[in-house]
């Protein structure tokens, strides 16, 4: 690492014709900006540049060539293994750059790389549009786009990554260019699925959607005694869900503050409001539900639900696979580990993907999981660092004991920083070579390695 002086040299001559703000350890405001969701990630840059478009983002990467630093990307800061950030080298950070843009007559929206869902979807619901959004709204759009995009519209609609049109990347030897399918092919595929690899996004145009302004979603939640019967419901339920019907199941805490353990189903329909009420029928009438919010309401709303579940600055550490298939031996192991949870923060969910998801071909994106199934996450979040050896222990263990029902594939966006094996080689499966080939093409020297790293081929 250069000296500080060369640093703060350099950090001088940057800010000079800089349009955001350049920031060191000593100066106001650098440990806020240094935060990111996860309150167990603590890293310190060097540097910080905070940046208000393109012309920033290549001039505070030409800064980290000069200076020889690593360099981190941060667009919301809500990946749970902290790769927004990094010790001793210069974060780039895209979350000034929140504007959108959109085209109703053409039903597009252009959006810079450091908004959230919570900047796109009141824009878009102005005019009854929509694009697969992360779940919590909170969530960087460009993060949740170049992984992948679950969200509640996919089954219709496919991931957030399927209704990509256009990316704005600044590359490594800091061009600025216009990515799509026919400026070039190679690397539009990558950039579907491939997450931070081959450049900083600075903006994306998405195709939008009739949605809106009402849906009807919401939770149903059941006391943590039926648990096995709600599972076993959801998975009956899920077999014959329309597209435009999304249903996911959780093992979790009442929201109430009490911190009592319940089975929660959450579900949201976009289709017509008479379909989608007769479609959320045999789940409302399932059990005694504790809670049944189940009704209209407005998709801007629906994705800020569970955002209090969230809360930025709480710890957290995440394990997720997606299943060979929800049986009554997983159903029966998630129910024994969720008893041993340690966090009344804590919690398991399944996301069922189907629909317009699994019809894109394996090989069509680098984004590789296009059957339809499960994918279940581990969420151990808590609040005192004193937790934080107990809440780790559980997750592993958990994900040990629910290893015999786990598939080859993981989600790329959800991996943590401590996996074994080659997590990020599982997340790609047969798409992997091609990735790593791109990578070479377009980034030989690995300078985009702080994210779930594509390593170029040799």
């Amino acid at each position: 690492m250069e000296s500080t002086s060369f640093v703060a040299e350099a950090a001088a001559t940057l800010a000079a014709s800089f349009k955001g703000q350049v920031l060191q350890p000593a100066d106001l405001g650098y440990e806020e900006a240094r935060k990111v969701h996860n309150g167990l990630i603590d890293k310190r840059p060097a540097l910080i540049a905070r940046c208000h478009g393109a012309p920033d983002v290549v001039a505070a990467l030409n800064v980290a060539h000069e200076l020889g630093l690593e360099i981190a990307v941060r667009g919301g800061g809500h990946n749970v293994a902290g790769r927004a950030t990094i010790d001793g080298g210069v974060m780039i950070d895209l979350s000034p750059m929140r504007g959108v843009s959109v085209d109703p007559k053409t039903r597009t929206v252009r959006v810079q790389g450091g908004a959230t869902w919570a900047d796109l979807n009141p824009a878009t619901q102005k005019y009854n549009l929509a694009v697969t959004g992360g779940v919590v709204s909170a969530t960087g759009i460009g993060g949740l786009t170049l992984g992948g995009g679950i969200g509640w519209l996919m089954g219709k609609y496919g991931l957030a990554l399927d209704n990509l049109r256009t990316v704005e990347l600044v590359t490594a030897d800091g061009r600025v260019l216009q990515v799509d399918k026919q400026s070039d092919p190679d690397l539009f595929w990558a950039l579907r699925g491939g997450g931070g690899n081959f450049g900083i996004a600075t903006s994306f145009e998405f195709d939008l959607h009739a949605v809106g302004p009402t849906i009807v979603g919401g939770p149903l939640v059941h006391p943590i005694a039926r648990a096995r019967d709600t599972l076993h419901f959801f998975r009956d339920a899920t077999r014959s869900l329309a597209d435009e019907h999304i249903l996911f199941a959780a093992l979790t805490h009442a929201p109430d503050g009490s911190g009592a353990p319940v089975a929660a189903m959450v579900t949201c329909h976009c289709g017509p409001p008479a379909e989608a009420e007769r479609a959320v029928q045999s789940l409302k009438q399932f059990g005694t539900p504790i809670v049944d919010g189940v009704g209209p309401v407005g998709y801007e709303q629906l994705n800020t639900a569970l955002d209090a579940s969230f809360p930025k600055g709480a710890l957290s550490y995440w394990k997720s696979n997606f299943l060979t298939e929800l049986s009554d031996a997983a159903i029966e192991t998630m129910i024994d580990c969720f008893a041993r949870c340690p966090t009344p923060m804590g919690q398991f969910l399944i996301e069922h993907l189907h629909g317009a998801v699994t019809r894109v071909g394996v090989s069509e994106t680098a984004f590789p999981h296009r059957k339809e199934g499960y994918n279940f996450l581990i969420l151990a979040q808590w609040i005192n660092h004193a937790d934080t050896s107990a809440c780790i222990e559980w997750a592993r263990e958990t994900a040990k004991l629910m290893q015999p029902f786990f598939a080859a594939g993981r989600y790329v966006n959800y991996l943590d920083d401590d996996e074994t094996g080659d997590p990020v080689a599982a997340a790609y499966g047969p798409n992997y070579r091609r990735l790593q080939q791109i990578k070479a093409k377009n980034d030989p020297t690995n300078v985009f390695r702080m994210n779930q790293n594509i390593r170029p081929l040799a």
